[in-house]
């Protein structure tokens, strides 16, 4: 059963945010993860939220997107992301 990671990222770093954009697909595609829509335009259409920068990916399966996050693939990347963005990130398992 495929599993969706969703992402809110607020670029805070966007110089250093490129970088970790040229890093991150290899790590994923390792993974067997694919994006599904990546920074594109966003409209709210209830609520409250105000997102920034929306990412989704897919994974094979929930264990897969997991591993990824984990992975020591991800880790460089990740601690970039961590270092120049502010993120909210969930992964949730498909129907």
């Amino acid at each position: 059963m495929a599993a969706y990671l969703i992402v809110d990222i607020q670029i805070n770093d966007p110089g250093r945010y490129e970088e970790y954009k040229r890093l991150a697909p290899s790590s994923i595609a390792a993974y067997g993860g694919r994006y599904l829509a990546r920074g594109g335009r966003t409209e709210r259409l209830e609520g409250s939220q105000s997102p920034n920068r929306t990412v989704i990916l897919e994974f094979p399966t929930f264990e897969r997107g997991r591993a990824w996050w984990d992975s020591p693939e991800y880790a460089p990347a990740k601690a970039l992301r961590q270092a120049c963005a502010t993120t909210e990130m969930l992964l949730v398992e498909g129907m």
